[in-house]
């Protein structure tokens, strides 16, 4: 007993003198990662409780722009026990590579004299490659799906030049692309006989965050490149679908080719075998429809309004919610709690269309109303403002419009002009994810064209197409500015931004 009460008090001595290990960081949940616009906060998991005041005054995270030029990336800090998060006022601006460090902080139970400090923390993380789609207008690329890689400045044909590619929406992580397209030598027939088909894109989005070659150099994309047929068009027209924010659910709008009365909503989903799995949505006839940002929910043109339907497929075809007078939603905001929808005026002396911002309080607030038509519109990462493709008729006998690139802002409504467009019936445009940067098409229609030719989205025959990269600049009070779009080396048509 003596022996053991001595031991007892010669650990009580070690452990009350004895020098702890000093804190350090034992996670960092973005070490190494290639992070997109959805990663909106990182954590820092501590070995001990820490002074939250001293991590959070060293704590430095910048964007290498170049070997002697870092950007400070702003956020907001919170705590829970000895886990800080860190989010992002903004996204992460796409291809760079990223530096986090953190010294001289210390833990709760010491102070700034103390100079016990914690281990020195350094790691890295990327944001993914500033890449876009879009549908070649010349040669090789006509009617292909294209990938080109601004950051690599790599282009990858992922279509065969047997297909037309007539839609498609990329998957959120960017590794697989959903299209609908027709046999090149059926092209002709446009909607009637398009199937959707799923494409590897290349990306993976979990890669390193660093170059694994030793010399310095960015990895290219990764090998091959696969093409799958989804869904046929052999019993159904497949006229239109749309790809869930999630990836998990396709809604496709289809047609009994047999018995054309029948015709609606179907939802597509893959089981663990990959095959799809087709069930009817009830609903009533309809047009216009986009899913919501959860993914739980479509908005759909019925009648004089658009009805809100549950993809859920145990729910009736009671609509969860209606918005009369409204013909088409637009966009969502990324937390899904407002849309921009338009309205249609029909006067017979004054036809004017509106666009809307509605709530999913109800709140209602209109943001423009003009003479022509509300083209496309895009919510910022943030939601505080609204940018969008508009189009005011011009005077004359011969109907004509004038197309503008604003910014609307959310709060009060004010419109800025940043870019006057060429007049021309179709314009697609694509905000970034980061909200850096738009992109949108300049497409000349063919004087003669043939029955094969290239549609756009408004059916018009297409020559040729340019695409164009608008920077999103703004002033100290963070109003969009205009600026110079700039032309790419690229010919093609409905591009969108890499998610």
């Amino acid at each position: 007993m003596p022996v053991i009460l001595a031991l007892a008090a010669l650990l009580t001595v070690l452990l009350l003198f004895a020098k702890q290990p000093a804190p350090a960081v034992r996670e960092f949940s973005w070490q190494d990662r290639v992070v997109g616009a959805e990663d909106q906060a990182f954590f820092l998991n501590f070995s001990r409780p820490m002074d939250q005041k001293a991590v959070e005054e060293n704590l430095v995270l910048n964007a290498i722009i170049s070997d002697t030029d870092q950007q400070p990336i702003p956020g907001r800090v919170s705590w829970a026990g000895r886990r800080m998060a860190y989010t992002l006022d903004n996204p992460a601006p796409y291809g760079f590579t990223y530096n986090l460090t953190l010294e001289d902080a210390w833990d709760r139970f010491s102070t700034a004299d103390d100079p016990d400090r914690m281990v020195p923390f350094a790691a890295q993380f990327r944001t993914r490659d500033r890449a876009l789609f879009y549908i070649g207008a010349q040669g090789e690329e006509e009617g292909r799906l294209v990938l080109y890689n601004l950051t690599r400045r790599e282009k990858r044909l992922l279509t065969p030049e047997t297909l037309v590619v007539m839609d498609y929406e990329p998957y959120p992580s960017g590794d697989r692309v959903l299209f609908s397209a027709v046999e090149r030598t059926a092209r002709d027939q446009g909607l009637l006989n398009q199937q959707l088909y799923i494409a590897t894109t290349g990306i993976e989005s979990k890669a390193p965050a660093a170059p694994a070659e030793d010399d310095g150099e960015i990895p290219t994309f990764s090998l091959g490149n696969e093409v799958r047929l989804l869904l046929s068009s052999d019993e159904y027209q497949n006229l239109k679908f749309d790809l869930s924010p999630n990836g998990e659910v396709i809604v496709v709008y289809r047609v009994n080719r047999q018995n054309p009365s029948e015709f609606g909503l179907w939802t597509l989903r893959l089981d663990r075998d990959g095959a799809p799995q087709l069930t009817p949505l009830p609903s009533e006839p309809g047009g216009d429809f986009l899913i919501t940002p959860d993914s739980q929910a479509i908005a759909y043109l019925q009648g004089q309004g658009m009805a809100l339907l549950s993809l859920d497929e145990e729910t009736s075809a009671e609509p969860l919610d209606f918005l009369p007078q409204y013909w088409q939603v637009l966009d969502f905001t990324q937390d899904g709690t407002a849309a921009a929808l338009v309205r249609f005026d029909a006067s017979p002396t004054n036809p004017t269309q509106s666009l809307f911002m509605v709530t999913n309080q109800g709140l209602e607030r209109q943001l423009l109303t003009l003479p022509g038509s509300i083209r496309d519109a895009q919510f910022s990462p943030t939601g505080d403002t609204l940018y969008g493709i508009v189009a005011e008729r011009l005077p004359g006998d011969v109907y004509a419009e004038q197309p503008y690139l604003v910014a609307i802002d959310i709060e009060t409504g004010d419109r800025q002009d940043l870019l006057l467009l060429p007049p021309q019936p179709s314009i697609q445009m694509s905000l970034a994810p980061d909200g850096l940067v738009l992109l949108f098409d300049q497409v000349s229609t063919a004087t003669s064209p043939d029955p094969s030719s290239l549609r756009s989205a408004d059916g018009n025959a297409i020559d040729d197409s340019t695409l164009w990269f608008f920077p999103i600049l703004t002033d100290e009070a963070g109003i969009p500015l205009q600026t110079d779009p700039n032309q790419l080396p690229l010919s093609g048509f409905y591009p969108q931004w890499l998610p």
